[in-house]
């Protein structure tokens, strides 16, 4: 066993900073590198893309990004782990197994998780009694059932344990929890029991705060954030893991950005729901029970984790098609920017009403104004506005009405407030909208599979 692992995050979703995954593999010594790259919108673009073509529906940045990396990481011994196979695990498997052949990597071995994607399973689920129930409304996921363009399993760290016991050098996976990509290097390391539920908690914790990059060193800061040094270059977290279930969270020193109580205490609030009880596939964590300690520069203590059972439940994300929308802008400028761009949405709401169109939502947002804070926005004396942007948009199942829509917007330029300018949008697209159905699956309906590729 060894006596620590250090894990690096690499990206927090797909888009994020390009270079990242390099600087975390070079600046500085690691033993894994985790990389999320997956949402619940993301799942329904990756469907789409491979419903086109059977050869993509991955990240697509993730060969490009091996090209560079993959030499270093076998040199150094690295281990990466991702979820980044989004629906198509398989064919992102392929596209680095060229890339080990471009350099002429032998002694390579690569695990793909496989079974989180049941879109094709959807009536054989519903045949053995889960009717994956709407987690919100509680409706049966028949009344969509044919308009789903996604369903995915959140599997969790286990069968990325079971992958790294097969040797595996890069593991590509579907849709697993963004905290199982780093709670399973120490699972496997540490020969952490899965009935351990304060070691399982420590290291979904830790997995937590890696999870969204550089939103744990320094970025998306609110407290003090202009204090965050070089974040130009700012260096992605690293978990410092221990057997006993310590965590120390620190970065690269040679990098920007810093790891401090108030960036990981940010991230930890971040997207938890109820804080005794963040449920994931392989514990429960107790959030309230963390302790955070500054133990040096740009590193934090987290300890003191408490945990729970898992439940007998995976939850499973699905995503549908919802209709169209479309979205139109207008810019008014001082004097009067608010009166004039409150006037022109009036206008328009009035007009649309005339002409009895059909929509499910009519949403208008004062950019300058309102757009952040909605009705908490705090009024303004107009005269210090020097400028306002109407930003306006529609959503319904009715074409024609989205269309015609579009078609209004521009000719309030002339037939509206004075002083406008930035005319832009409103035209709809195709059955754009994609709405999400969360629901739960009973964990013996689906199975994990996990298969190895050795070069």
């Amino acid at each position: 066993m060894k006596d620590k692992i250090r894990i690096a995050s690499g990206q927090g979703f797909w888009g994020d900073l390009i270079d990242a995954p390099y600087t975390q593999v070079t600046a500085g010594q690691v033993d894994y590198l985790v990389m999320d790259y997956l949402a619940e919108v993301t799942m329904s673009i990756l469907q789409k893309q491979k419903n086109k073509n059977p050869k993509l529906g991955y990240a697509r940045d993730i060969p490009e990004l091996m090209d560079r990396i993959l030499p270093i990481c076998k040199e150094k011994n690295i281990k990466v782990i991702t979820n980044g196979g989004g629906v198509n695990p398989e064919a992102c498997a392929e596209a680095v197994i060229d890339v080990a052949r471009k350099h002429k990597i032998s002694n390579l071995k690569i695990a793909v998780v496989l079974g989180d994607n049941i879109l094709d399973r959807i009536d054989n689920v519903i045949t053995n009694g889960c009717q994956l129930n709407n987690m919100e409304t509680g409706e049966p996921v028949s009344i969509v059932k044919d308009k789903l363009l996604s369903a995915n399993v959140y599997f969790g760290a286990m069968p990325i344990v079971e992958a790294l016991k097969m040797g595996a050098d890069i593991v590509i996976t579907g849709r697993t929890t963004d905290t199982g990509l780093t709670l399973a290097p120490m699972i496997y390391e540490f020969g952490w029991s899965k009935n351990d539920y304060n070691l399982l908690s420590a290291g979904t914790v830790a997995g937590h705060i890696l999870e969204c990059g550089g939103q744990a060193s320094g970025g998306n800061l609110l407290a003090d954030w202009r204090s965050v040094p070089d974040i130009e270059n700012i260096g992605f977290p690293i978990a410092e893991a221990y057997p006993d279930g310590n965590i120390i969270i620190t970065k690269h020193q040679s990098l920007g950005g810093k790891v401090t109580i108030e960036t990981v205490s940010e991230q930890l609030v971040y997207e938890i729901g109820d804080p005794k009880n963040y449920i994931t596939p392989d514990c429960v964590a107790d959030f309230t029970s963390i302790e955070l300690e500054e133990v040096g520069k740009d590193r934090i203590r987290v300890y003191g984790v408490k945990g729970n059972p898992e439940t007998e439940f995976y939850k499973v994300s699905c995503s549908y098609s919802s209709g169209y929308s479309a979205v139109g802008t207008l810019t008014y400028s001082w004097p009067d920017a608010l009166s004039k761009a409150k006037q022109a949405d009036q206008i328009l709401r009035k007009r649309l009403e005339y002409l009895n169109l059909s929509f499910d939502e009519i949403r208008t947002e004062f950019v300058g104004y309102n757009s952040c804070h909605g009705p908490l926005a705090t009024k303004l004396d107009e005269d210090r506005i020097n400028e306002v942007m109407l930003r306006i948009a529609v959503r319904g199942s009715d074409y024609y009405s989205i269309e015609r829509f579009g078609k209004e917007i521009a000719p309030l330029i002339l037939t509206g407030p004075p002083s406008v300018t930035g005319f832009a949008g409103g035209r709809p697209k195709p059955a754009d909208v994609v709405a999400y159905w969360p629901a739960l699956i009973p964990k013996k309906l689906v199975e994990p599979k996990v298969e190895i590729i050795t070069l």
